[in-house]
């Protein structure tokens, strides 16, 4: 059999998932501190190694179904890394991937099995090697297409209120936004539909409950307009 390549040193390439979830108002990402050298007790991302039988999207979607015990989530890939001293171990050539997730579909014995934790967005930990520039790149991808994809979606329960969506959207812009302008925005988009339900665990009124419909999801529709 002929060979090729044999005198081009081989490079190990990863995949990283940057793990969005929104909780108590918060946008938080799942954070571990790693079990190995190098950079053993640093906090970083969760990721592994592509195997000779898988493409990067398939390593990807591996590695967020071991972590989350969920398949068929949203996952899109932010970019690749590869600078020569990126890792002290050996040449390696990372690609991270961003996927978001409800944090109350996430089984906690799972987060324990792995030494995961939810970590606020806004009080990030000092992280291993380049992963802090991972979730940067990532937050800008998410900030820019939060507004014309249906994306916050993904991070919500099946029913929810305006007032929960509005705190996610400022959690992912990082700003707050005016009330009245985004509730009479939001109940112009026809993806967001009303439902008969009532939320009643925050005030005696209660706040009607709200669902996304991609039958009714136009792609050039704008979700948030401040």
């Amino acid at each position: 059999m002929e060979q090729f390549y044999e005198d081009i040193q081989p490079i190990l390439v990863s995949v990283d998932c940057i793990v969005f979830g929104f909780d108590n108002k918060k946008l938080k990402i799942l954070l571990g501190k790693r079990k190995m050298n190098p950079g053993e007790g640093k906090w970083s991302l969760y990721g592994g190694f592509v195997r000779p039988n898988e493409s990067l999207d398939m390593a990807a979607e591996r590695t967020l179904s071991e972590l989350t015990g969920l398949s068929n989530l949203y996952m899109r890939q932010i970019g690749a890394y590869g600078d020569t001293d990126r890792d002290p171990g050996k040449r390696v050539i990372s690609v991270a991937y961003c996927s978001l997730i409800n944090v109350c579909e996430y089984d906690e014995s799972r987060q324990k099995e792995y030494g995961v934790e939810w970590v606020n967005v806004e009080n990030l930990p000092e992280l291993y090697s380049d992963h802090g520039k991972m979730i940067a790149q990532a937050l800008d991808v998410l900030r820019n297409h939060i507004t014309t994809e249906p994306l916050c979606f993904n991070l919500l329960p099946e029913l929810f209120t305006l007032t929960q969506l509005q705190s996610l959207y400022e959690a992912i812009l990082g700003e707050e936004l005016d009330k009245r302008n985004f509730r009479k925005r939001i109940k112009g988009v026809p993806s967001i539909q009303k439902t008969d339900n009532v939320d009643k665990t925050t005030s005696r009124r209660g706040a009607y409950l709200y669902r996304f419909s991609k039958s009714g999801f136009i792609k050039d529709s704008r979700f948030v307009l401040k």
